[in-house]
């Protein structure tokens, strides 16, 4: 369980920096149009979509003594820790120059990224095919990607106030904590992964791999909402530092602690819904996590701004009003936390129903769809906040990290960010809640019909 959750550390911390500051990045440190940040950003997920069912086919057939599995984890750490790196530096030159420039650097760390992440996630269901194991360890999983995001969010918030130099810093500390979880978590992971059940090395078209994907119902269902969960995850996450310096007046300092309390609530989140769904089920735990996650995201569109700009300095010297504000803030955020917390569990924990709906057993293939068409989906969310927050007439600077949210935006873009913040999300998870209303627990026996 331990070498499992150091597993998604590494993948992990990149993604939740990745997620909640590389937008600001673009827009502030490296001061490139909102339009052209969502379109890089597209252009990570739509790469790293784009090379999941690759990696995913070429992982089914490694074949090495401690499985196909830890060969790529191992190849791939430290190109995952160097490109994680050089992501955060901002070149010389105009606009498009660096562009071309994260460009190529993203294709690169996206490679990496899958590299690692995929092989990983497809040992859940190769090590053991008990539902309840296989929960555990899909918490443990994602209990060590929490703990690493946290530690990237203090890193974070203790160097990004500095501009381009604090996220090139910050960008060293995490790329170096990437590599190091990833190799240790391999070296705990070799007894059991080579001892794991082994995917079909029967050879199959891509036209018959996508004719299963397409009859197998139940993996239907399951991609469905791990799109609709984590495209409104996404999102939020996307937005979430421009929402709390552009909308609510918080300075810069100290609204990257403020996300801290996010990734605290979602790991306790992750133990509880572990453990409450092992003893009522899964969808339960989905149905009661995703209520808590959209009541949180229909407060945030209403909440009050500050009205006094809030700061490190005046924290401990606010009016009783902005005090209250703040509580109100802290505690949707954890709120939040806790609710969406169902959304890094449950689909991955519903995936093996669908991969032992298949006689062969494909998990690298499965996994690897499953991913793909989330990152699509994703991709074209990012792209999207880009494009809305561009017609909506969303100002992008080179300063603005120094001006924290004293930059003057125009009341379209800050009633545009509330929207991604709470109602596109609350919207997306509903429906995911719907969908999944009729689901039952199907049996490891279950057949996909290829007739």
């Amino acid at each position: 369980m331990v070498s499992y959750g150091l597993g998604d550390a590494g993948t992990g911390l990149a993604a939740t920096q990745l997620g909640i500051y590389l937008f600001p990045f673009f827009t502030c440190a490296a001061g490139l149009p909102a339009f052209i940040a969502g379109s890089l950003l597209m252009v990570i997920k739509v790469w790293d979509a784009i090379n999941d069912p690759l990696i995913g086919w070429l992982s089914d057939n490694t074949k090495s003594r401690w499985g196909p599995r830890l060969p790529w984890m191992i190849g791939a750490a430290a190109p995952l820790g160097i490109s994680l790196a050089a992501i955060w530096w901002v070149p010389p030159g105009d606009t498009t120059t660096k562009t071309i420039y994260y460009v190529v650097i993203t294709i690169l760390l996206m490679t990496a990224y899958t590299s690692v992440n995929l092989p990983f996630a497809a040992l859940s269901t190769e090590i053991t095919e008990e539902t309840s194991i296989r929960t555990r360890l899909n918490a443990a999983r994602f209990t060590g990607s929490i703990l690493a995001g946290l530690s990237g969010l203090i890193v974070a918030a203790g160097l990004i106030s500095s501009g381009q130099d604090g996220y090139l810093l910050m960008g060293r500390i995490t790329g170096s904590i990437a590599t190091i979880a990833t190799l240790i978590s391999c070296w705990g992971l070799a007894p059991f992964a080579k001892k794991a059940r082994r995917p079909s090395v029967k050879k199959e078209p891509l036209n018959v791999q996508i004719t299963k994907i397409i009859k197998n119902k139940l993996f239907h269902k399951i991609i469905l909402l791990y799109l609709l969960l984590w495209c409104g995850l996404q999102l939020m996450q996307t937005v979430s530092l421009i929402y709390l310096q552009e909308v609510m007046q918080i300075s810069s300092e100290l609204s990257g602690w403020i996300l801290i309390p996010f990734q605290i609530s979602a790991l306790i989140g992750l133990q509880f819904w572990s453990i409450y769904s092992n003893k009522f089920g899964r969808i339960k735990a989905l149905t009661k996590g995703g209520y808590i996650w959209i009541t949180a995201c229909i407060v945030t569109i209403f909440l009050p701004p500050t009205s006094s700009g809030v700061s490190i300095d005046n924290l401990f010297s606010l009016s009783q009003i902005d005090f209250f504000k703040i509580i109100i803030l802290l505690s949707t955020i954890i709120l939040i936390g806790f609710g969406a917390s169902t959304a890094y569990l449950i689909p991955w924990s519903l995936l093996p129903d669908a991969i032992d709906a298949d006689p062969d057993k494909s998990a690298g293939i499965y996994t690897a769809w499953m991913v793909f068409v989330q990152k699509i989906g994703i991709g074209f969310s990012v792209f999207l906040l880009g494009v809305l927050l561009s017609f909506a007439g969303y100002q992008s600077s080179t300063e603005c990290i120094s001006l924290g949210s004293s930059l003057d935006q125009p009341t379209t873009a800050l009633t545009t960010i509330r929207l991604c913040m709470g109602l596109i999300p609350s919207l997306l998870v509903t429906i995911g809640l719907l969908m999944m209303k009729n689901w039952v627990n199907y049996s490891p026996n279950f057949q996909v019909d290829h007739s």
